[in-house]
C-alpha cells in the first residue's frame, strides 16, 4: 500500500522488439536469471553488462541498451554458459544472433571490436586463413587515428612473436581464398 506522500512507482513493461530480436528473445524466454551464465563466462570481468543482465534486457525488449553494451561482442563462443545453464538454453547461439543483428542493422557497438572483426574476416576471406601480420596491420590502420598510442601496446608482443618464429613478415603463399564461400553466404542473405 502506497503512503500519502510517496510517488507512484513506474510500471516496467517489456518493449516490442523487432523480428530479429524476437528470435533471440524466444531462445532465452525461459531464463530464470540464476546467474550461472555470468559465473561460467571467462570474459565476464571485461563486460560492461553481465550475460545475466543482457538476457534480462533481451526479455524486456530494451533494444537500445542491448546494442550499447560490449557484452555480446566480447563473447568468445566457448559454450561454457550453454553447457552449464540449468534450463538448457542455447545462450552461445543467442549471443551469436545478437552479433549478427548488430552487424546487419549497423548498431554502433564498440569500434575496437567492430574493427577487429572486420579485419579478421577480410584476412580469412582473402587468404583462406588468418594471416596475423596483415590482420594487425589492417586493425591498427583503422584504430590508430582514434587511438594514436594503440600500436605501441602491441609492438613488444609482436617483436617477441617474430623472434620466436610464431608470426612471419613474409607475404603469405597463394593459398585458397574463401571468396566463393563468402559470395554464397551473401547471395543467400540477399535471398537470391
Amino acid at each position: 500500500m502506497r503512503r500519502k506522500n510517496e510517488a507512484p512507482q513506474p510500471c516496467i513493461r517489456p518493449e516490442q522488439p523487432g523480428p530479429a530480436l524476437e528470435r533471440v528473445r524466444e531462445r532465452v524466454r525461459t531464463c530464470i536469471q540464476c546467474g550461472t551464465c555470468t559465473g561460467s563466462c571467462p570474459n565476464a570481468f571485461a563486460m560492461d553488462a553481465t550475460p545475466r543482465k543482457l538476457w534480462r534486457l533481451v526479455l524486456m525488449g530494451q533494444t537500445r541498451e542491448i546494442f550499447e553494451t560490449r557484452t555480446f561482442a566480447l563473447c568468445s563462443d566457448c559454450y561454457c554458459c550453454t553447457l552449464r545453464c540449468p534450463r538448457g538454453l542455447a545462450l552461445t547461439d543467442a549471443m551469436a544472433d545478437l552479433k549478427q543483428i548488430a552487424a546487419a542493422e549497423k548498431h554502433g557497438g564498440d569500434p575496437a571490436c567492430t574493427a577487429f572483426y572486420r579485419a579478421f574476416l577480410r584476412s580469412a576471406r582473402q587468404y583462406g586463413r588468418v594471416q596475423e601480420t596483415r590482420l594487425m596491420a589492417r586493425y591498427l590502420a583503422v584504430m590508430t587515428p582514434r587511438r594514436p598510442l594503440m600500436p605501441f601496446r602491441f609492438s613488444g608482443l609482436g617483436l617477441q612473436m617474430i623472434k620466436k618464429g610464431k608470426i612471419s613478415l613474409r607475404r603469405p603463399a597463394g593459398g585458397r581464398t574463401l571468396e566463393g564461400l563468402f559470395a554464397r553466404i551473401e547471395s543467400r542473405r540477399n535471398g537470391q
